[in-house]
């Protein structure tokens, strides 16, 4: 039975007096003064009930406290159920019952919630704090946190993510990109999502300074670089548009050696425009229930491998599937995947998408001559239309390389002829206008025929989740009474 260390206790036995976290307000403290607090509120934790193995829902923002919350329910053991802070009132009711929670942790409102206890954190500080078994070391396979997937197909379901899910992908991810000592990671994306909570743990694992920012805006985003000496950054590709433009604009100096993008395919123009302004842009593949990243593009391979995600992470594996058979080089099929960072199923359910080991995605892509991984999109997303596969991210790639063009979501729409036709929704740049019949032309130059959208929609944004990644499913949502 493989055991691992407490992350956070282990690394204050290894190096106490490393900075470990930045706050929004430029406050540091070391592990030594994280670990403190994490001690203080577990005993708190402790004291109204919270023990191993109880099920703990955290329903916080990033802060400072939310990285003492989840520290402090390790420390004690407890599963820790991560949530949206953006879901409605019926979907956080559905995710407490079905993930079989007992408490809730949260900033927000208490009285909102009846069925289970909550408590706010500035309530926990009134609270004396209890004598607890400090949780040292953990089996691997011991659950550490569940999260739900985004439910684009059927009801949210519950990933369950082990210990030695999230210690396997931070050394993966080391692997790959090495670490150095002043390295320093900005923590942009929310911390209830994978990708953030990710780099908390590979903050304990690795010694790490995290800088945190309260909002993933482009301007804060800049700033706290520029002023903490950011070495890496994670992103989605909305946030890295509006950085690029803002680095085109503005002269910053930065001291990033590494930004990785990911939550879909990003446009080729977009990681080719990063690279003219010298940001080191490497695209990256994962998901859920793989704990982050388990495709990632390493850095020697930047600029020879545009638009790739990159090779399987150390110890993992990556198959594409046709039919199930073996895809040949550059035919697009289901990514399949394998290693230990992948989730063991969901919570309460039986998933065909695990199969000895290995994840089906759902996801679509192509693997080159050299087994590196090109993306093409989520399965879901697929338009059939008259018996032709069409990718929304195909032509969203085209779309926005149109220089009034600031950003473009794709969908199907149904079709009395073709059963499903392309639509687009497009956001412009500021004081620029362009017609849809320009845009459709525009198309017509670079996509089969019937790969033109139909529609074109001029809206002012489009709908994203707290991680900033496109919601294709509600697009149509946006039409509006008459066409533009």
């Amino acid at each position: 039975m493989k055991t691992l260390p407490n992350f956070l206790v282990e690394r204050v036995r290894l190096t106490p007096n490393r900075v470990a976290v930045v706050k929004p307000n430029d406050e540091q403290c070391t592990f030594k003064e994280l670990y403190d607090d994490v001690f203080q509120h577990a005993g708190r934790l402790s004291a109204i009930g919270i023990s191993k193995g109880s099920h703990v829902a955290v329903l916080m923002s990033n802060s400072y406290e939310m990285i003492v919350t989840v520290h402090a329910l390790h420390l004690i053991g407890a599963v820790i159920i991560l949530m949206n802070t953006r879901l409605s009132q019926q979907e956080w009711e559905y995710q407490l019952e079905d993930s079989d929670t007992s408490y809730l942790l949260t900033n927000l409102r208490s009285d909102r919630f009846k069925n289970v206890k909550v408590y706010s954190f500035e309530e926990l500080q009134t609270v004396t704090p209890n004598s607890f078994d400090i949780q040292k070391t953990v089996r691997s396979e011991d659950v550490a946190t569940m999260m739900y997937t985004s439910g684009t197909t059927g009801a949210p379901k519950a990933v369950i993510q082990t210990y030695g899910n999230h210690w396997s992908s931070a050394i993966a991810s080391m692997l790959n990109l090495g670490f150095k000592e002043d390295d320093a990671w900005l923590i942009c994306l929310p911390m209830f999502h994978v990708g953030g909570l990710s780099t908390l743990y590979k903050s304990a694992i690795y010694g790490m300074k995290v800088v945190l920012v309260e909002k993933a805006e482009a301007q804060s985003i800049a700033k706290a670089v520029q002023t903490h000496q950011v070495t890496i950054l994670s992103v989605v590709s909305k946030v890295l548009t509006d950085l690029v433009t803002l680095y085109t604009r503005k002269e910053y100096t930065h001291s990033l050696r590494c930004v990785l993008i990911g939550g879909g395919p990003a446009p080729l123009p977009l990681l080719k425009n990063s690279m003219e302004i010298k940001l080191p842009v490497y695209q990256t593949y994962g998901m859920t229930e793989t704990c982050s990243q388990i495709v990632t593009l390493a850095p020697e391979y930047m600029l020879s491998k545009v638009g790739s995600a990159g090779t399987a992470l150390y110890t993992c594996e990556l198959k594409v599937l046709n039919q199930d058979k073996m895809a040949s080089p550059n035919e697009i099929g289901e990514i399949v995947v394998k290693g230990p960072n992948v989730s063991k199923g969901y919570y309460k359910r039986e998933s065909s998408s695990f199969n000895d080991g290995w994840l089906y995605t759902g996801d679509m892509g192509y693997v080159d001559e050299d087994g590196f991984l090109f993306v093409v999109d989520r399965r879901s997303d697929l338009i059939i239309s008259g018996g032709e596969n069409i990718y929304p991210a195909e032509i969203e790639e085209v779309l926005v390389a149109h220089k009034n063009v600031l950003e473009v979501g794709v969908t199907g729409k149904d079709d009395v002829k073709w059963g499903k036709v392309p639509v687009a929704f497009v956001v412009l740049h500021k004081n620029t206008t362009v017609s849809k019949e320009e845009l459709q032309q525009f198309c017509k130059e670079k996509l089969a025929s019937y790969k033109v959208p139909k529609e074109i929609y001029f809206v002012e944004s489009l709908p994203r989740n707290a991680a900033n990644k496109l919601l294709r499913r509600k697009l149509l949502e946006l039409q509006p009474g008459e066409e533009k």
